[in-house]
């Protein structure tokens, strides 16, 4: 029983990816997204990050590869997750949960950074504060989603919606391989002698 759950689960995973792979207006997006990514870095911008739960591991997890390593030993790049707990609980306590992380894009974002707002329901009410807040300051939107005509994607400059099902577990699995690959686009545009 076990082990017909496994196959069946890997499975499901791989159609889900194999949907996004053969979605080439998902995989455009995706290259837009990286482009509006590093063109800000290269005018010196940064890159903020946002989700909830598992979303806000995956901004962390993006932030961090960037600020750190991802697969070459190159400079650090500018890129900040909205994921402070001091934060996150003093505007929480203060305003509400809804604008923890639009009150961050309001203290740091500037004109010319751009924000990956992370929801797989392309709803979630903080999110959407902080994409309309990153609007107002002339910051560049990328959205990673998993319901199409959400309300967060249709705000983004680019959205990237990867519908995997029934339960958000397999859209988060997609999300992290487009940030893998947004994460690898980055370092072959900015370091390309590291790629050769």
């Amino acid at each position: 029983m076990m082990l017909e759950h496994v196959r069946a689960t890997m499975a499901e995973a791989a159609q889900a990816l194999d949907a996004l792979r053969k979605n080439e207006a998902a995989l455009a997006a995706v290259a837009r997204g990286a482009e509006l990514m590093v063109a800000s870095l290269r005018q010196g911008g940064c890159l903020y990050s946002c989700g909830n739960g598992g979303s806000m591991c995956d901004a962390m997890h993006f932030a961090e590869e960037l600020t750190g390593r991802y697969r070459k030993d190159r400079p650090a790049v500018r890129a900040i997750s909205i994921s402070d707990a001091s934060h996150m609980s003093c505007v929480g306590n203060d305003y509400g949960y809804e604008f923890v992380f639009s009150r961050y894009v309001e203290a740091h974002g500037r004109s010319g950074d751009v924000l990956l707002a992370i929801s797989t329901s392309g709803s979630s009410k903080n999110v959407l504060r902080a994409v309309e807040v990153a609007r107002e300051r002339g910051m560049k939107v990328v959205a990673l989603t998993g319901r199409p005509g959400s309300v967060i994607g249709s705000m983004a400059d680019v959205e990237i919606c990867t519908p995997g099902g029934a339960y958000a577990d397999r859209v988060q699995e997609l999300h992290i391989k487009v940030i893998h690959t947004f994460m690898e686009l980055i370092e072959r545009n900015l370091f390309p002698e590291l790629y050769r």
